[in-house]
């Protein structure tokens, strides 16, 4: 399994510290092919050093140069950082990243050769037309992506159970796990309030090979509750 924790704008640079301090003690429990990945805020980005991956949430697609507030390839190569998140729905909706922006910049990651885990999901409105209609709107955010990429998985975060303490059921993550297996052969995490009370439910499902966790990854009690599950 892989456990993905997304900070997102949580977290300070000294409790970044702290938390893998004391997430590194526990990961000795943990099973040895299981995964672990973190994406602190870019201003706790750090070399550290663990039985994990640290990964950042966003960057811009360039090496370097006159693009305010962004983060480029030069500023995570001083941290050893090739990991990252491209395509979440916060950024997609929030932030107004179009499909060509997401794909511009999976593309550019993907030239240097990064692992990303692309994110995809549907709105409540869209899930209550049924999985035809999921799957239509899932597969429209592959558009420009290249999903044999070697270093690529997916996580399906259906937009309508993030940070709600709302849940899709085993049936709504089997079936829209199952019918993207057959489309794109990748590891699939799923992302919707992810918690300690049914991450037993969720992992024991064919196609989940992992979760994207935001809420309970924030401290290190809850988030090893997953991992140590």
């Amino acid at each position: 399994m892989i456990y993905a924790a997304n900070f997102k704008t949580n977290h300070t640079r000294k409790s970044t510290e702290n938390y893998i301090e004391d997430l590194q003690r526990h990961l000795l429990n943990k099973n040895s092919e299981d995964r672990v990945l973190i994406f602190p805020p870019l201003t706790a980005l750090d070399n550290y050093e663990g039985d994990f991956t640290v990964g950042v949430q966003n960057a811009y697609p360039v090496n370097n140069g006159a693009f305010t507030g962004e983060v480029g390839l030069e500023q995570l190569a001083e941290f050893n950082i090739n990991t990252i998140l491209i395509g979440h729905s916060e950024r997609r909706d929030i932030l107004n990243e179009s499909q060509e922006d997401v794909a511009k910049k999976f593309a550019f990651f993907k030239e240097q050769g990064f692992e990303i885990i692309y994110c995809i999901g549907e709105s409540l409105e869209v899930r209550e037309q049924g999985l035809e209609a999921v799957m239509e709107h899932l597969l429209s955010q592959f558009e420009g992506i290249d999903t044999t990429y070697e270093h690529f998985m997916v996580a399906y975060e259906p937009i309508w159970a993030i940070g709600t303490g709302r849940t899709a059921s085993v049936e709504e993550i089997t079936s829209t796990h199952d019918a993207l297996k057959k489309v794109v052969n990748k590891p699939l995490l799923y992302g919707g309030s992810v918690k300690g009370a049914n991450i037993a439910e969720i992992a024991a499902i064919e196609n989940v090979d992992g979760v994207l966790v935001g809420g309970a990854s924030l401290k290190t009690e809850t988030f090893l509750e997953l991992v140590l599950h």
